[in-house]
């Protein structure tokens, strides 16, 4: 758990992620193509299996890691005494709010291996993107998402997506809207209580200075 500057994306893992899984499946078909030539039950393996390997990663491995790291960061959390007042679980994206010290917790499906909790002050914008596109009766949306701007990073969490655009009177989307809305809202109150406490240790600290 780290209380650095936010980052999304692990470029190492993510070329691993991407690129690992292919270099594997060209060694296996090197290798099977050195010493196996004439097929046979090794020509099989060292052609079939990589490429069934790289085939579960891409599909299962990244969200079951991601899925995993979750867990344990709420596990630490829930060690650590932090009130999760509210938890969102995008996608992609895990976002936890305490109301109580006005903390933020983010991880990424992209960095999984770094969880964040950082006081909520230094979201510097939050705000409601409700996807409407179009006009008339073609107006409609796809996606609806909260944003909000932390160490001059946008992040971006989906509250509501599909493959087909709906109506914006569609429960799909004002469902989608009343969560985005209540998210923007608790950023909103954990930055107070955030900027509350500063002032409080600030205050303490300065008496502590006047007693000495």
């Amino acid at each position: 758990m780290e209380d650095g500057k936010i980052k999304k994306i692990n470029m190492l893992y993510l070329l691993g992620y991407i690129f690992g899984p292919m270099i594997l499946i060209g060694l296996g078909g090197l290798i099977g193509y050195l010493f196996f030539k004439d097929g046979g039950t090794g020509a099989v393996i060292f052609f079939m299996c990589p490429t069934i390997l790289a085939f579960l990663w891409w599909s299962f491995a990244g969200t079951l890691l991601f899925r995993f790291k979750v867990k344990a960061f709420e596990a630490d959390l829930d060690s650590l005494g932090v009130s999760r007042n509210q938890t969102f679980y995008g996608r992609g994206k895990l976002v936890v709010l305490d109301l109580v010290t006005g903390q933020m917790g983010i991880v990424f499906f992209w960095n999984p291996f770094v969880s964040y909790l950082v006081p909520a002050t230094r979201v510097t914008k939050a705000w409601v993107d409700d996807g409407r596109m179009g006009k008339g009766f073609m107006e409609g949306s796809s996606r609806v998402r909260f944003l909000f701007v932390i160490d001059d990073i946008k992040v971006s969490v989906d509250t509501f997506t599909s493959n087909q655009r709906f109506r914006m009177d569609s429960d799909y989307i004002l469902k989608g809207i009343s969560k985005a809305d209540m998210m923007v809202q608790m950023i909103e109150e954990a930055k107070v209580v955030a900027i509350e406490k500063e002032n409080k240790d600030k205050a303490s600290k300065k008496e502590k200075k006047a007693k000495k």
